[in-house]
């Protein structure tokens, strides 16, 4: 008894790290951004791990070497899928319009199988309220619909009104949980004293009342407090150099 649980204990450790080795060479994707083709082969391989792992009669050595053929098998495909424009189409199918000038394409709606109460929801999801003032909605091979509004119903921006605005760049994280992330506040060119300096003029007097303080490249840092009820939320600019 004692052997038989020690080797399923070993079986489902060389199981799992292989099966984490391959899936990081193979190239991971989010469940939304999977198509069919990544879709089934991630279901087989999930079936091939459990199988070896509770499947006694599944042996080690066959479900390592049917776990590195399906890598292989993905590998390859998806090289050849590179290569080769129609095998691409196969796996990965093609985008399909759904609204075009603002009319529905009921064709493609049928062979999406979709009404028009599931399209319109979609549409409402990105902002779009009205079937005609879409100029196209295009359904990706990742499920997810791109929408385009007519060029007179989209929002003005910056860039209409010919205002020069100033990127704020990535925010660095400088707290996370009342750590300090030493190394971003270094590339930020501040330090710790600063840090001090800054928490107390907002009458913070440890970081651990902190959840979360990030700056971004203006030099406005943005404090989050913990185990507030109401989340308090400051920021904080610095005067120019």
């Amino acid at each position: 008894m004692g052997n038989v649980f020690f080797i399923t204990i070993l079986k489902g450790i060389v199981i799992y790290v292989l099966a984490l080795f391959l899936t990081r060479k193979i190239g991971t994707k989010l469940i939304s951004q999977m198509n069919l083709f990544d879709f089934i082969m991630g279901v087989s391989m999930g079936s091939i791990v459990a199988n070896a792992i509770i499947d006694k009669q599944f042996a080690t050595l066959s479900a390592i070497t049917t776990l590195i053929l399906f890598a292989i098998l993905t590998v390859f495909t998806g090289y050849l899928s590179l290569k080769n424009l129609s095998l691409r189409k196969l796996i990965n199918s093609e985008p399909i319009t759904l609204v075009e000038n603002g009319t529905i394409v009921d064709e493609n709606m049928k062979k999406m199988k979709w009404t028009i109460n599931e399209l319109k929801m979609k549409l409402r999801e990105k902002d779009a309220f009205n079937v005609a003032d879409v100029e196209f909605a295009i359904m990706e091979t990742d499920g997810k619909l791109s929408v385009l509004p007519k060029s007179d119903k989209k929002p003005l921006t910056p860039y209409h009104m010919n205002i020069q605005t100033t990127s704020s760049g990535l925010e660095k994280d400088i707290i996370i949980d009342g750590t300090i992330i030493e190394e971003n506040l270094t590339s930020a060119g501040l330090d710790k004293e600063w840090l001090t300096s800054e928490l107390n003029k907002q009458n913070i007097k440890d970081c651990s009342e902190i959840f979360y303080a990030g700056l971004d490249n203006t030099k406005k840092l943005y404090i989050s407090k913990m185990n507030s009820t109401k989340k308090e939320t400051q920021v904080k600019s610095l005067p120019p150099k």
